[in-house]
C-alpha cells in the first residue's frame, strides 16, 4: 500500500502526463460498463463514491475509460458524474480494473492507481503504465495522470 502513496506524491509533484476529466456523456452509458459488472465496478467511502470500468466500442486502441460517481451532491442530492480518459474522447489501450488500488490520505483525498496500457502510435502497440486518480470529495476536484512503468 505504501507504493500507492508514492504514486500519489508523484501525481501531485507533476511527474506524470495529465489526462482528461470531463462531465459524463455517451461514454458513461450503462451499456459501456465492462462485463461482468461485479468485477468492473467498486464503491468507496461507505458507498458515496463509485468507480467503474467503461469499455466503449471505438476506437479499438482507446476504448477504456473510468467512470466516477462521487460527492459533492447537487441541490437534488445527485452525485457528480465524471469520465476519465486518455485525451478528448479517447480512452486507454487497456485498464486492469481488478488491479485497482485505493488509499485515503487526509492531505490529498481518495487516491486510486489502476494498472494498464497506453497506446503508442509510433509502434501501433502499447506501453505499461498506471492511471493515477485523486478525488477530493469535499470540492469534487478530480485529477488524473498517467505514470509510465517502463515494463
Amino acid at each position: 500500500m505504501k507504493w500507492i502513496f508514492a504514486f500519489m506524491l508523484a501525481l501531485i509533484a507533476g511527474g506524470a502526463a495529465a489526462q482528461e476529466v470531463s462531465d459524463c456523456d455517451w461514454r458513461a452509458s450503462a451499456r459501456n460498463i465492462g462485463e461482468p459488472w461485479e468485477q468492473n465496478t467498486r464503491t468507496f467511502s461507505n458507498g458515496k463514491t463509485r468507480l467503474a470500468l467503461l469499455d466503449t466500442p471505438e476506437p479499438a486502441a482507446g476504448a477504456f475509460h473510468i467512470l466516477i460517481l462521487s460527492p459533492p451532491y447537487d441541490e437534488l442530492g445527485v452525485r457528480q458524474c465524471k469520465v476519465v480518459s486518455a485525451s478528448a474522447g479517447i480512452g486507454f489501450y487497456g485498464l486492469d480494473f481488478t488491479g485497482l488500488q485505493a488509499q485515503y490520505d487526509p492531505a490529498i483525498g481518495l487516491g486510486f492507481a489502476i494498472p494498464g496500457q497506453s497506446y503508442v502510435p509510433e509502434t501501433d502497440g502499447s506501453a505499461a503504465m498506471y492511471l493515477l486518480i485523486t478525488l477530493n470529495q469535499a470540492t469534487g476536484q478530480i485529477t488524473a495522470r498517467v505514470q509510465p512503468t517502463g515494463g
